[in-house]
Order: C-alpha cells, then sequence, then structure tokens
C-alpha cells in the first residue's frame, strides 16, 4: 500500500491540511481495501450469490405458484359412478377448464399410489336426487400431500355451486324465494388498493433487499478486521503515520460500497425477474416505475452504512476470520427481528418508527412496495437514524483500534 505522508504544508494551515490529508489517506486506505477484496474470490462469490440467488428465488417461487394456480383452473376430475348422475357430470364438463375422465376402481387406493383427488358417485344418488334427498358424494384425496389441495379444492367448490344451484332451483319450484334461506346479504367493501394487496403477496423483496445489504459487505469488514489481525498485517498496517479513524473508515467505507453494490444490483434484479413472471396468473395486478424503484434504494441503501458498520465493529472483536465468521451468524438475526416482531405485534406504518435503525428501513420498504404516500420528510428521518447509528458504530471501532489487545493479541 502507498505509505501514508503526514507533512504539513505550513503551521498556519495544519487543521485544514490535517483534514486534507485524512481524506487522503483514507481513500488510499478504501483504494486498497476495494482491491483486495477484488482479488478476493470469496468476496466476490458472496456479492454474486447474494445479488442473483435471491432474485432467482423469487422468480422460481413465483413461477411455481403461477403453475399451481394453473393447474388448479385446468383440472382433470377422475369420477366413478359416472353413470348415476349424468346431469351433474353435463353440468361439470359445461365448467371451464374441467375434464372429466372415468376414475379407477378402488379411489382410495389410486389417492395413496399419487392421484390428487377422486370423485365417487354412489348408485343411491339418482334415487335420493329425485326425492330431494341429500345425495351422497365422496371426495377421496390425501389432506397430507399440500400440491394436491388445490385441485381438491376447486373440486370441492364446483360440487358446492352445483349444490346451491339445485338448492336454490328446489325453492323456486315450490314458489320460495331462494333468499329467503339466506338471512343476511354480506358485501365486502375493500379500502386497500391492488398495489397494497399485491405488496402482501411480494412482501419477501424488502426482505431479500435488507438480507443484500447484511451480506454484501460482509466478507470485506470481516477480511479487513478479523482477517488481516489473524494475518498479522494489522500492526504494520497502523504504523502509519495517520489517525486510526483514517483506518477505521476507510475499511468501512469499503464494505459499504460492497453492501451498496449489493443492494444495488439485488434490487435492479428482482424487478427485473418480475417482468417474466404471469403476475395476472397470481391475481397481481402490480405496478413498479422508477418513483418505486428510487424509494426502494433510498429506503434500503442506508441500512448497507449501518449494516457495515456492526460488521466492522463485531468482526474487530474477533482474533480469526473463523471466529468473525461465528459473530456474523449472530448479527444475521438483527435483520430478521423486525420481521419476527410483525407476526407477533404488527407494526403498522408510523411515524416514530422511521428513524429506529432497521425497523425504520423495513417500515419505509413495505410502504414503498404497497404504494403508499411517504414524505421526502421521512426517508430523510430514516437515513439519519441509520447513519447516526452507523457512525456512533464507527466511533466504537476506532475506540477498539487504539487498544493493544486488540491490535497485537492473535
Amino acid at each position: 500500500m502507498t505509505p501514508l505522508s503526514a507533512s504539513d504544508a505550513s503551521p498556519a494551515s495544519r487543521t485544514r491540511g490535517l483534514s486534507r490529508r485524512s481524506l487522503r489517506q483514507m481513500y488510499v486506505v478504501l483504494r486498497k481495501e476495494l482491491r483486495d477484496a477484488s482479488r478476493d474470490r470469496r468476496a466476490l462469490m458472496t456479492l454474486m450469490f447474494t445479488a442473483i440467488f435471491t432474485p432467482a428465488l423469487l422468480g422460481f417461487m413465483l413461477n411455481r405458484i403461477a403453475d399451481r394456480e394453473r393447474r388448479q383452473d385446468d383440472v382433470q376430475i377422475p369420477i366413478l359412478g359416472v353413470e348415476h348422475a349424468p346431469v351433474l357430470i353435463d353440468w361439470l364438463r359445461q365448467q371451464a377448464g374441467v375434464k372429466i375422465v372415468s376414475g379407477p376402481a378402488d379411489p382410495e387406493k389410486a389417492v395413496r399410489e399419487g392421484e390428487d383427488v377422486v370423485v365417487v358417485i354412489t348408485p343411491e344418488f339418482a334415487k335420493k336426487f329425485r326425492s330431494a334427498s341429500p345425495a351422497e358424494v365422496k371426495i377421496v384425496s390425501d389432506g397430507s400431500r399440500s400440491a394436491s389441495r388445490p385441485k381438491v379444492k376447486r373440486v370441492r367448490d364446483l360440487l358446492q355451486r352445483y349444490s346451491a344451484e339445485i338448492g336454490s332451483m328446489r325453492l323456486v319450484a315450490r314458489g320460495v324465494t331462494p333468499s329467503i334461506s339466506s338471512p343476511l346479504r354480506l358485501e365486502d367493501v375493500e379500502v386497500s388498493s391492488a398495489q397494497q394487496r399485491a405488496a402482501q403477496i411480494l412482501n419477501f423483496i424488502p426482505l431479500f433487499i435488507v438480507i443484500a445489504a447484511f451480506t454484501g459487505g460482509m466478507q470485506i469488514a470481516m477480511d479487513s478486521t478479523a482477517g488481516e489481525r489473524e494475518r498479522g498485517s494489522l500492526e504494520p498496517l497502523l504504523v502509519n503515520p495517520a489517525p486510526r479513524s483514517v483506518f477505521v473508515l476507510g475499511k468501512w467505507l469499503a464494505a459499504s460500497v460492497s453492501s451498496v453494490l449489493s443492494v444495488v444490483l439485488t434490487t435492479g434484479l428482482s424487478i427485473a425477474m418480475l417482468k417474466f413472471i404471469p403476475l395476472q396468473e397470481l391475481g397481481i395486478r402490480f405496478r413498479l416505475g422508477a418513483p418505486e424503484v428510487a424509494g426502494l434504494l433510498a429506503a434500503g441503501l442506508p441500512m448497507c452504512f449501518l449494516s457495515t458498520g456492526l460488521q466492522s465493529y463485531a468482526a474487530t472483536f474477533a482474533r480469526s476470520f473463523k471466529e468473525a465468521q461465528s459473530y456474523m451468524g449472530f448479527l444475521m438475526m438483527a435483520p430478521m427481528l423486525p420481521g419476527v416482531m410483525s407476526t407477533l405485534y404488527p407494526l403498522g406504518d408510523q411515524a416514530w418508527m422511521y428513524p429506529i435503525p432497521m425497523i425504520g428501513q423495513q417500515v419505509l420498504l413495505a410502504a414503498v412496495l404497497g404504494g403508499r404516500q411517504v414524505g421526502v420528510l421521512g426517508f430523510v428521518v430514516a437515513a439519519a437514524g441509520a447513519l447516526a447509528a452507523a457512525a456512533v458504530l464507527v466511533r466504537l471501532t476506532t475506540a477498539l483500534f487504539h487498544r493493544e489487545q486488540i491490535i497485537f493479541s492473535r
């Protein structure tokens, strides 16, 4: 690394020169850490894995859900005893996406061997149907197989709809209005927008962004502190005539740059992946334009500086890279806590949450994704809270760099 000069131009310009010199020194440390990280395959693999894997997982999950919905709409129903209910069979064949096939002789065995559902119409069906008695129809299925549940639900809904239609016709034939059997008429009034309802389905996008912020700079944060301490290269580095804060800031900024890059890549790839997913088949009407993308980045990027500050502080205590990795496992619980808390105590979207680090960022990400209007002040307050916490962590890390047991013990 280039030696860090300590000379001043003149005593009168000492304070001003020190500031400029510290910035130059910090830039040298930043450039050195980024250059080392670019040569480190572990850091590059961590960055690329975080940026590519999560959007790929998003696309796979949503496409699988769309395939399941598609299979639910286009259903093939094996029916045993078709000859006992010709009217019902004709009605089922008239429904969109429904195909009727002959059922197996042993329905229960067929379901155990992999068939999703089999409908059994008993021989007494016609007699009871004509006498206006409840006619029995059996739905044979395996409730332990989650993949078959959508198909079973579709078959059950079809039979219940046919039963309701026949019941209404019987009441009309007897001169009774069908509405008399429904003392209540329920009407749903939905006040949420389509964007907000879609955000409930796509709520893992903010989680991916948060994870990218925490994992993107983790490798550099560990290698530039615990890694150098283990290799013994931290001592000669600190011999240079520069304040300890310069080294800490340079290392922290290098990790933050990697984290920012990870968040930008993850956000961009997640948005690009949505274009290849049939959201309409999932009943999702979702719009994610330039303002929403800018909002996601404005909400997520401040967390990059906070996460790397926390990781650098924790990794400075570690005597080896492997020990630092064990610390990072515990730190990964930090971004998960707001999500766990929200399942027990709904956080909502309130202004007092914005300045709280991590919580404020996740609340803003959910608000942007749901299309809710958040003022510029909300983003500024959330960013200020995260950056203030990061500054405290950098200050604490600088204090650790002044302790001999941290620098010289290995």
